[in-house]
């Protein structure tokens, strides 16, 4: 039995090894074809200058750089988006559900309205349209327009949540003469939470990838900094290259903590 599991776990290793050798392998591919590209380009790298649009030292303080900066403007957008979108993806889900013709009318209408037009119009129509309208602020016309659109996916992943509940859950719960607002909290959306949350992580992490566009209504977020870098500076491959990286740890941090917490709920489960 010890030399079969010692065997399995070899076989496991030279397999890992062999993925790592592939990964390496097309890694270099790709950043000699790079090279080779930009060398015909007649392109001279100047990664020595990036660290500078990071961060700044100042009077022995270490202050952000442009680029931090950008990406903490990208932190507050993302992080209040997301909140808001998650509301109205809940709200919108529950409507959609609703006995109410109306409700699901309203909810209907907005998934439809919402996710058949693109994100890019939308930013513009709530930064040139209602903004003067309403008298908010572009960072508030961002905010609503990202939250919104992630809204309505939210609220067709929450709703395909709820309805995978089994049906003698909801009988059970109303038998026990909990009203339809606590069958929802202490019941069904707890439940619901613990299967939506891995197409959850992925419309979070489309959020902050899209949160990139609102750049285009002049908020000086990661990406309209990497803009201005490159326009005064003209190092365009250095900056995007960074620009992309940052973004890339953002999202695969919050894709290891989700999985962190799925883990969590499978074993408390």
């Amino acid at each position: 039995m010890i030399k079969i599991v010692e065997k399995t776990r070899a076989g496991i290793d030279r397999h890992c090894l062999i993925d790592l050798a592939k990964y390496a392998a097309f890694l270099t591919i790709i950043i000699a074809g790079i090279s080779v590209g930009t060398q015909r380009l007649g392109y001279n790298w100047q990664w020595y200058r990036v660290p500078r649009y990071l961060y700044v030292i100042e009077n022995g303080r270490c202050l952000a750089g442009p680029l931090l900066q950008g990406l903490l403007i990208t932190f507050r957008i993302a992080g209040v988006s997301l909140i808001l979108a998650f509301i109205f993806g809940l709200v919108t889900a529950v409507f959609r559900l609703s006995s109410s013709i109306v409700a699901r009318a309203l909810g209907r209408g907005y998934v439809e309205l919402i996710r058949n037009t693109p994100l890019l119009v939308q930013i513009f129509f709530m930064y040139f349209v209602l903004s003067p309208i309403l008298g908010i602020s572009p960072f508030a016309s961002a905010v609503l327009a990202l939250s919104l659109f992630e809204g309505s996916y939210a609220a067709e992943i929450m709703r395909s949540g709820i309805v995978s509940i089994e049906r003698g859950q909801w009988e059970a719960a109303y038998s026990s003469g909990l009203s339809a607002f606590e069958v929802y909290r202490h019941v069904i959306l707890p439940q619901a939470f613990r299967r939506v949350l891995p197409p959850l992580t992925s419309q979070a992490i489309s959020l902050i990838k899209d949160s990139s566009l609102v750049s285009t209504i002049a908020i000086y977020d990661l990406t309209m900094q990497g803009q201005k870098i490159v326009s005064e500076t003209f190092l365009a491959f250095e900056i995007w290259f960074t620009v992309a990286a940052i973004y890339l740890v953002i999202t695969i941090s919050l894709s290891f903590v989700v999985g962190m917490m799925e883990s969590r709920m499978k074993l408390s489960h």
